[in-house]
């Protein structure tokens, strides 16, 4: 059903296409306004500068652009995205060492961030009724009895029976909002000092023989003691299309290397010397990128006692991750999705749609948030309203880094573990849901039993200072 004539969408990125193809059914005509110049290919450009990192399309993510876009992950793949079942795929070196390689519940779509846009951007290209004007500035919003009813760009002004914010962390509407009468948004706010910092490669066509893996995964040591730096960073050697991957380091609260040299003499100091010769295998194809805009940052607008009519916010205009989760494009798209539902079921655009929209938004943003909360907050070094007090802190970086690899461990030889910390880490589950089931107490009862008797079905902590395994020990996890 049709609920007006033109819809605007502020910004071209992904979450702004995600809500271009949530609008197309419902107007008849939807202008998407992106400051950049949008390339034809899979190219980086100024806009998203995040681009140049690795990023997992996590699966309620796939679900709601296949949703939007039927075609999406079948013309993803066929651009070169790779479907990969992580623990079959992945070399994963957490707690002490590696992983056992076993076949599990969860699947993903690995490719760049650069990919996901241009083909997402050809899938908005295909909708008749959706125009996207490039290199235009957006300068102000304007509002009448409680609504917004038009977006000027220059001097310029477009008509609007909808708008939808999705021009990221810098942007500029809760400001208009403001000046058009609404009080100051409440802004929910932790920064952990998350630096991340990459370099792209192109894999050799012929790898050596014993590089089973496709991924390589290293997670910073739980261990107290003296120890390099490099032992605390999060380590991702992640494939993309094209036969290329992209090594990428991060850290909470640390220094990371900026030069090519520093960044190759870091690698060589990290928990296993396989990231580094995967490295030196490989062809070099960009300098160093780094990226410190990292703070998880939620503007509450829906508390607002009467939210603007006619507006919408999608993606890091309203609710920004710690990157290092992989949460942004996936939740994004979720509320790209929970927008088209609202607007089937709406005869109208009327005073209690933004209300309704925005609470039902909160209940899908506060999974990935609290899932950023529950490890971000343990960090000494984070900032903002969401720190805790340092009893509270102290007690979740003690518990945290070994709870999320005790439920590893457990996922690895209970096949429920398995598919709820899938959904938990795929944001179909809050942590919450999962850890008060009664099936998944149970389990991980037993498997304290078991791992304090010694008798595990599935081996781990193999040395990582080696290769990892290449066994499949998916038989013995059915013992």
């Amino acid at each position: 059903m049709r609920l007006g004539s033109t819809a605007v969408v502020l910004g071209g990125s992904a979450a702004g296409l995600c809500a271009a193809g949530a609008l197309a059914a419902h107007f008849d005509e939807v202008v998407v306004l992106e400051r950049d110049e949008l390339p034809a290919e899979a190219e980086h450009r100024r806009g998203v500068p995040q681009s140049k990192h690795p990023h997992f399309l996590l699966n309620s993510g796939r679900r709601a652009i296949g949703a939007l876009f039927p075609a999406f992950e079948e013309d993803l793949i066929a651009a070169g995205g790779l479907h990969l079942m992580p623990s079959m795929d992945a070399a994963y070196l957490d707690g002490e060492g590696w992983s056992a390689r076993k076949r599990a519940a969860m699947t993903m779509i690995y490719s760049s961030r650069i990919l996901i846009e241009r083909v997402l951007r050809d899938q908005v290209r295909a909708l008749g009724n959706v125009v996207v004007r490039e290199g235009v500035s957006v300068s102000g919003l304007s509002c009448r009895d409680g609504e917004v009813v038009d977006v000027s760009v220059g001097d310029e002004h477009i008509a609007a029976d909808f708008v939808v914010d999705a021009m990221g962390r810098g942007s500029s509407v809760g400001t208009w909002l403001v000046a058009a009468g609404w009080p100051e948004p409440e802004v929910r706010t932790l920064d952990a000092k998350v630096t991340y910092t990459s370099r792209w490669y192109e894999l050799p066509d012929e790898p050596p023989a014993s590089w089973w893996w496709r991924h390589i995964v290293v997670m910073p040591t739980l261990q107290k003691g003296e120890h390099p730096p490099e032992h605390e960073f999060l380590v991702n050697f992640f494939p993309i299309e094209g036969n290329r991957a992209i090594a990428c380091m991060g850290s909470w609260g640390l220094e990371m290397p900026r030069t090519t040299d520093a960044f190759v003499g870091s690698a060589r100091r990290v928990r296993t010397p396989l990231f580094a010769d995967a490295m030196d295998r490989c062809t070099p194809t960009s300098e160093v990128h780094l990226t410190r805009s990292t703070g998880n940052k939620w503007r509450r607008y829906d508390r607002w006692k009467t939210p603007p009519r006619r507006l919408a916010f999608v993606g890091d205009s309203i609710c920004a991750f710690n990157p290092f989760y992989g949460q942004g494009i996936s939740s994004a798209a979720s509320s790209a999705l929970l927008l088209r539902g609202h607007l089937e079921r709406a005869p109208r655009v009327d005073d209690g749609f933004s209300a309704r929209f925005l609470a039902a938004q909160r209940k899908l943003l506060s999974v990935p948030w609290s899932l950023a909360m529950a490890r971000d907050q343990g960090y000494e070094c984070a900032e903002g309203t969401e720190k805790l007090p340092e009893w509270r802190r102290k007690l979740i970086a003690a518990v945290s880094g070994p709870a999320f690899s005790f439920i590893v461990g457990a996922a690895r030889e209970d096949a429920v573990i398995d598919e709820h910390f899938a959904k938990v880490f795929n944001l179909d589950e809050s942590l919450g849901d999962m850890m008060t089931n009664p099936r998944v107490i149970a389990g991980l009862l037993r498997h304290r039993v078991r791992t304090a008797l010694g008798r595990q079905k599935v081996p781990f902590g193999f040395d990582p200072l080696v290769e990892p395994p290449a066994t499949d020990y998916s038989t013995a996890a059915t013992r």
